[in-house]
């Protein structure tokens, strides 16, 4: 299956979780959810079959509030001892090496004056994103929403307002079908942040948090020595540069709720649960780090 044809079938897919998720209460058939978007129940189970590796119907079970309030308790245990050894998973997706530089200080005064950024718009299995990238990693990765290339554009200009940024389909394009479609074979994709020191805290405890868990705002904040920050936390992780790489979908509510999502509030269930899938199914071997 090609990122092309990922992308193609999730437009539906998102069409088909939002219905879900409106009406989970309910337990909307097959049949039902199938209209909604427009096709046939035949086709529409092979379509999201195809997608999430799993049906529409088992779809649904991760979506559910008492599913978030379980795997957040689930995930404790498991994240204090990631967070004590300082690794990022005992099975980081795809094998997903990180390695993590900052801006100097006088690169962020700058807002990024003499660094070069060459960007692409590319298919994912979450419809197009963006990406970003330096000589020294990635520095960017966002989804276009309702295909408004021009906002996301404008989004990345804004974070690194005196830098050169120029498009470059071809060079972007193997990044970014390294961190959604190939295993990396062990070698670091190396990040660019650029952030306060607080901000880069946070994003270093989100890459500690394995695929299939969650972690709540107040979690992330003890975990970087600031208990009472759980507000600042949130806020920080809604400024989160590089998507699905820096997992902030992985954060949701105490309470159990998925909660908001930069990039829509569909695309961190389909992300949610697709990971969980593959979590559960073995399909994330290796282990990552955070250097």
């Amino acid at each position: 299956m090609t990122l092309d044809q990922l992308a193609a079938d999730y437009a539906l897919v998102e069409r088909a979780i939002l219905y879900l998720a409106a009406n989970r209460f309910r337990q909307p058939s097959l049949a039902e959810v199938a209209a909604e978007v427009g096709l046939s129940p035949y086709h529409f189970q092979r379509l999201f079959r195809r997608w999430a590796g799993i049906s529409p119907k088992r779809f649904l079970q991760f979506l559910t509030k008492e599913h978030a309030k379980a795997l957040l308790e689930q995930s404790r245990d498991l994240l204090s001892v990631t967070y004590e050894a300082g690794l990022s998973s005992p099975g980081r997706l795809h094998d997903l090496f990180v390695t993590c530089e900052a801006v100097t200080p006088g690169e962020y005064k700058s807002r990024g004056e003499g660094i070069v950024i060459t960007y692409g718009f590319h298919p994912t299995p979450f419809g197009e994103c963006l990406l970003g990238l330096t000589s020294r990693g990635v520095c960017w990765l966002s989804f276009v929403t309702d295909g408004d290339r021009e906002s996301a554009l404008a989004a990345l200009l804004q974070r690194w307002q005196r830098a050169q940024v120029r498009p470059d389909q071809s060079g972007t394009r193997s990044v970014v079908e390294r961190i959604f479609a190939r295993p990396a074979g062990g070698v670091p994709l190396p990040l660019l942040l650029k952030g306060t020191n607080f901000q880069i805290k946070v994003w270093e405890a989100l890459l500690r948090i394995p695929p299939g868990c969650v972690a709540s705002y107040q979690d992330i904040a003890r975990s970087i020595g600031a208990p009472a920050a759980a507000r600042a936390v949130g806020r920080a992780v809604g400024e989160n540069p590089i998507a699905f790489v820096i997992p902030c979908h992985r954060v949701i509510r105490r309470a159990g709720s998925f909660g908001a999502y930069r990039w829509g509030e569909a695309r961190k269930q389909a992300i949610l649960a697709w990971e969980a899938y593959r979590t559960m199914a073995g399909q994330a071997p290796g282990r990552g780090s955070v250097r």
